[in-house]
């Protein structure tokens, strides 16, 4: 099953994607540019072989809710993110404002 919703903190709004699989669930929160995941996002893969892309993702390890994600540390962010002044241990919530505020590059 998935499952869309809007999310609407700070008077911005952001779409939450939750998708349940056998065996797996996986969340993530998107922003206009870039967005946080579960730990099944493979932060590696998108600053080596996607690079080119300049991703803006960030990756939270052990969560199983969206109020989870946008609450938890970040374990690990791409470069694109880093960019942007996202770091590694700031939470979802404020690593989505960073995004919802500022344009990739």
């Amino acid at each position: 099953m998935v499952t869309m919703s809007p999310i609407e903190f700070d008077g911005k709004i952001f779409i939450s994607v939750d998708v349940t699989l056998p065996k797996t669930h996986l969340i993530a929160i998107q922003a206009h540019n870039g967005y946080i995941m579960c730990g099944a996002l493979d932060v590696n893969l998108l600053n080596t072989r996607l690079q080119s892309r300049h991703i803006i993702a960030g990756r939270a390890v052990g969560v199983r809710t969206v109020e989870e994600l946008l609450n938890a540390p970040l374990e690990s962010i791409t470069d694109a993110a880093a960019s942007l002044g996202i770091t590694i241990g700031m939470t979802g919530k404020e690593a989505l404002s960073i995004m919802y505020d500022k344009t990739s590059s």
